[in-house]
């Protein structure tokens, strides 16, 4: 990682994080893209960008989109319900504000995620060549836009909008790990420090960095002291990536002060819970802490990366969903006031904000966890792990919304109706961002990555 900020006066304000990955050129479909504004015949690559915001932990299928009130006391929803805008369907009763936009919307009651670990599946996956789903998206659409400069695939911690909230956890997989499509297309990473890269420094006074001139020379001094510890060869590749990032347009694109300040509030998600309503008897209060001050800002950041042109953007709090109602964990009936409330208002401001800039039909947010939780409560009224059945939430993209997909059994526990597993969600991500017709017939691209994009079956109710 590079990072750029102010070391001045013996103190240190860091300006700017740039996340290690690579450049090697553009792909092919960029150089199309490029060659387009000349007439020529674009790639496979749509003008649409994914948002994947993980749950982390697995949320409840019960306590968010499928509540089953007429299911026994320990099986329904332990935070009530609460009527949707679709005639007949009900959501958990934390969602209030993402009931009254459930036609823009489609969820899917008949996913499963497959099994019951804590991982980070399917963000990054075997399924996946164990790469973060950008990376098998940069593979094809090459590292940066050619027009802003933008990175192609980025991942965002808590950091990224607030440098007091703890760091990106790698506990249960490395949301930068790139498997077998290569380190050189690893997500770029804003914002603070992360547990999965190791920093490289450069020292530059603030104001110095309104002198262009002064910042490339500044890069250049640390070319060479690099070149001296022989390591710039591994550099060169991450480094023409960064110059792009911060001499560019993507710059403007990681300052929400560029934002309209009316804009940014009503993102803001943290005056929705009090730190000190969260009951520092459960050791992941400091994660609850995070998620309400970070979520909203994260999302609006988000959006002003595909904006700039980024084409996969990961989201994650932290470790927030898990809800066995332990030491480490709050109850549903307790968590969901300060996971789910900050959830509620972040996506529900997300499509009002996206749907009002008219990117409803470039941008695909994705929303889903690892996996669900059982559907009968344990003894300290919490739910344990569970891969029967996950939540699955789908916004914009150009896709069929404003539907529910697929039926659960009468206690939320598996489907009843057609099972959708990772591989139709991952399909249904490649067929948004790709002409699937016409990446099978690019040269230059691994078999396994075309594989991924051209081979599977979507959500078909999306797509009809």
């Amino acid at each position: 990682m590079l990072s750029i900020g102010d070391h001045t006066n013996g103190g240190r304000r860091d300006f700017l994080k740039i996340g290690a990955l690579g450049l090697g050129g553009l792909s092919l479909p960029w150089l199309f893209e490029a060659q387009a504004h000349a007439g020529a015949t674009p790639g496979g690559v749509h003008d649409k960008s994914v948002i994947f915001l993980f749950m982390h932990g697995g949320p409840s299928q019960i306590e968010t989109f499928d509540p089953k009130m007429t299911a026994p006391e320990g099986i329904r929803s332990t935070t009530g319900a609460t009527k949707t805008s679709l005639p007949g369907v009900t959501f958990g009763g934390t969602f209030t504000k993402l009931a009254r936009h459930a036609d823009k919307f489609a969820i899917v009651r008949s996913y499963q995620a497959g099994d019951a670990n804590h991982d980070i599946k399917p963000v990054v996956h075997r399924t996946t060549l164990n790469a973060n789903l950008g990376s098998i998206y940069a593979r094809v659409a090459g590292n940066n836009h050619p027009l802003t400069g933008m990175a192609t695939n980025a991942a965002l911690f808590p950091r990224a909008v607030d440098s007091s909230a703890q760091p990106a956890q790698a506990s249960f997989g490395n949301f930068l790990a790139t498997g077998l499509v290569g380190a050189a297309y690893a997500p770029f990473v804003p914002g603070g420090s992360s547990e999965f890269q190791n920093n490289m420094r450069l020292k530059l006074a603030l104001d110095r960095l309104q002198d262009r001139r002064a910042l490339l020379a500044g890069l250049d001094r640390v070319r060479r002291q690099i070149d001296t510890s022989g390591t710039m060869q591994a550099m060169d590749k991450f480094q023409e990536q960064s110059f792009r990032v911060i001499l560019g347009k993507a710059a403007d694109a990681l300052d929400l002060s560029k934002e309209d300040p009316k804009t940014v509030a009503r993102y803001d998600t943290a005056p929705l819970v009090s730190p000190s309503s969260i009951n520092k008897k459960w050791n992941n209060h400091k994660f609850y802490v995070d998620n309400a001050r970070t979520l909203g800002k994260l999302l609006l950041l988000a959006r002003r990366l595909c904006e700039a042109g980024c084409g996969f953007v990961t989201v994650t709090t932290n470790f927030v969903w898990d809800m066995h109602a332990d030491v480490n964990n709050a109850p549903p009936r307790d968590g969901m006031p300060f996971v789910g409330g900050p959830f509620d208002h972040a996506v529900s401001t997300f499509i009002e904000d996206v749907e009002a800039r008219g990117l409803g039909d470039r941008i695909l947010l994705v929303a889903t966890g690892e996996m669900g939780r059982t559907p009968r409560v344990n003894k300290g009224g919490g739910r344990d792990h569970w891969g029967d059945l996950t939540p699955l939430l789908l916004y914009g993209g150009g896709l069929r919304m404003g539907q529910v997909i697929g039926q659960s059994s009468r206690d939320g526990g598996r489907p009843a109706s057609e099972p959708y597993t990772i591989r139709h969600l991952t399909s249904t991500i490649m067929h948004t961002l790709f002409d699937v017709g016409k990446v099978r017939l690019l040269r230059g691209i691994p078999d396994d990555v075309s594989r991924i994009i051209t081979e599977g079956e979507p959500i078909k109710e999306l797509f009809s």
